[in-house]
């Protein structure tokens, strides 16, 4: 079980499209916004793993143009953000001032997103906790996640919304740029890497 609450943080702290986006709108809007858009990347999420635990997700998968379709798009998604993040220029937060994103827009953003898929296929196919008890396992499993997941994401959030409150200098809002388009390459990377 402790193998599994590691590879749950590490997976997760990785900054992949949620993380990223919950940053950018904290870093804009603060925590009433940012609130909304994690509620519905959790809910998002939780679809996620209905569709990895129900095989629908495998059955899609396994027809290679359609496994290619979605990787080149989802791909192309992860580069556009990456690219969004990087030419913010010295303000950190990459989210369109004029419209803050909600509950709706985090919903959507994770059945997009191939991190969700990478680290729910890993977390509940690996890590065999109570092999003859499958719906206790995953009971388990998702208790667990749930636990680690809106603490971390809520602390990004945090994060993202006293960065804002310092006013920090030009170079320092760059720089936080750049290292976040950098954890938005690295997430691609992972995705091409986990299709080979």
């Amino acid at each position: 079980m402790i193998e599994f609450i590691a590879a749950v943080f590490f997976l997760i702290i990785t900054p992949g499209p949620g993380v990223l986006t919950t940053a950018g709108i904290g870093a804009a809007y603060g925590y009433r916004h940012g609130l909304a858009f994690i509620g519905g990347l959790y809910v998002g999420g939780f679809i996620v793993m209905i569709l990895v635990l129900s095989g629908i997700a495998a059955a899609g998968l396994a027809i290679p143009w359609l496994r290619t379709v979605l990787l080149l798009a989802s791909v192309g998604y992860l580069l556009f953000l990456a690219y969004r993040i990087a030419t913010a220029g010295a303000r950190i937060g990459f989210i369109d001032p004029t419209k803050p994103l909600g509950f709706w827009n985090g919903l959507a953003l994770q059945p997009i997103n191939p991190k969700a898929y990478v680290v729910t296929t890993t977390l509940f196919s690996g890590f065999a906790m109570f092999p003859d008890a499958f719906l206790f396992e995953v009971t388990v499993k998702i208790v667990i996640y749930s636990l680690i997941w809106t603490p971390l994401h809520v602390l990004w959030l945090f994060a993202s919304v006293r960065l804002r409150q310092l006013n920090l200098g030009t170079s320092t809002q760059r720089a936080i740029n750049i290292a976040m388009a950098c954890s938005m390459l690295l997430v691609v990377g992972l995705a091409l890497y986990s299709s080979l």
